[in-house]
């Protein structure tokens, strides 16, 4: 299935490869290079790229590409997973998935990528069972494998890999028995001239912290399940009982996982939590154009709108920007033409404002088209699809855990047409 895999840095250098099945050259990677120079952003890099003897499948996490090269036919999906499963591991391993933590940890990363593949095909993917094959780096353990020449690698097998649970190793103990769930939504919104919503909708998610002694049953409720569309679970939830009964049952995995991630499509249950009123305008035949932004929060339920940032990518004749900003920081960059208005928290009793003037070239006809405007903000203790979890169980022990469930909202690709 998967021969090689390469990893590239945001400067386009392959600083680590892995083979499998077959050592392919690097000259592979010519192809993908190609797709990148076309992609006018990074990320439009296509996830799949066919060559004459291979195809190439891609994803892009914190600013690294992960390069998967495959001979015969295979679905992407497939590929894609394991490649996100693989920047997960290494982030739970060195708490960043960076170059420099990969570079740093390189005998550990060799260890990881020999036993998460197999021949090619996907073996042990499930940190549990990892961690007991493979012990995560620490300052002392690196110390001793030095002087010794010893390894990370366990000698014992993971008790969890033959078993029904494989996302969970037998006799976990925990002095402080505690379960947190972090539900986190991000909205991408078009909002045109007017102020009408164009398209909306939510990407959702479920986070988990679960450290809790023994074998744990829980089964998770919310309010109005049928808000959910499009939902994705860890293997851990019975389906069937969600089916049924839109209830999440499961035995956790110890430490950090994500539930579930789910969709809210239908624009009439997305509500924006922010407006703009603007007012960008450019005279034929004049060097000076006007520029008035203000923004404000609604349908936040109270809650306060946080680390707000404004850009916009102004047209190319503008020269300079002279605006005064009622709160934050503003920055013109006159190469790239780029304004970066830094908000912070919004106050509902005065609202921020950036208003002020712009310089064209002289000479330089109108602009075709109005800036669009970009966000981004966070609200916390606020998911603003109005899920709500109703409430947690605990059955196959008899202590009382402590639970907690934490909500946020954040922008995504949130953009204001003017």
């Amino acid at each position: 299935m998967i021969h090689s895999l390469f990893l590239v840095n945001a400067s386009g250098d392959i600083f680590l490869e892995k083979h499998w099945k077959s050592v392919v050259s690097r000259s592979v990677c010519d192809y993908f290079f190609e797709a990148l120079e076309r992609a006018t952003e990074p990320e439009n890099v296509p996830p799949v790229i066919p060559t004459p003897h291979h195809y190439l499948i891609n994803v892009l996490r914190h600013r690294i590409y992960f390069v998967a090269v495959i001979q015969s036919e295979v679905p992407p999906l497939f590929v894609i997973e394991f490649l996100h499963r693989v920047v997960d591991t290494f982030q739970d391993y060195f708490g960043v998935c960076t170059e420099a933590a990969i570079k740093d940890n390189v005998v550990v990363v060799y260890e990881l990528l020999e036993e998460m593949l197999d021949n090619g095909f996907p073996l042990a993917t499930e940190s549990n069972i990892l961690k007991e094959l493979i012990k995560p780096p620490t300052i002392l353990r690196t110390v001793v494998n030095t002087i010794t020449g010893s390894t990370n690698v366990g000698e014992q097998l993971p008790t969890g890999q033959l078993s029904v649970v494989p996302w969970r190793r037998t006799g976990v103990k925990y002095t402080n028995n505690e379960a947190y769930f972090d539900v986190v939504e991000e909205i991408d919104a078009i909002i045109d001239k007017s102020g009408s919503t164009i398209t909306a909708e939510i990407q959702g998610v479920v986070d988990a912290c679960v450290k809790l002694t023994g074998m744990p049953d829980l089964t998770l409720s919310f309010m109005n399940p049928r808000l959910l569309d499009d939902v994705s679970f860890h293997p851990c939830v019975r389906f069937k009982r969600w089916e049924a009964e839109r209830i999440l049952s499961f035995i956790p995995p110890d430490g950090n996982f994500r539930l579930l991630s789910y969709h809210v499509s239908s624009q009439n249950l997305v509500a924006i939590p922010v407006y703009v009123k603007h007012n960008i305008s450019f005279r034929e035949g004049s060097s000076q154009g006007r520029f008035e932004l203000t923004l404000g929060p609604k349908q936040t339920m109270g809650k306060a709108v946080e680390s707000v940032l404004v850009s916009s990518q102004l047209p190319r004749g503008v020269l300079n920007a002279n605006l005064n900003a009622s709160q934050g920081t503003y920055t013109f960059d006159p190469v790239t033409k780029l304004l970066s208005w830094d908000v912070g928290k919004i106050n509902p009793q005065k609202l921020p404002s950036l208003k002020g003037s712009v310089s064209l070239q002289t000479g330089a006809s109108k602009p075709d088209e109005n800036p669009t405007i970009n966000i981004q903000f966070k609200i916390q203790q606020l998911a603003i699809s109005g899920l709500k979890v109703n409430r947690l169980d605990m059955y196959g022990e008899k202590y009382k855990p402590f639970k907690g469930i934490k909500y946020m909202t954040k922008a995504g690709k949130f953009q204001v047409r003017t």
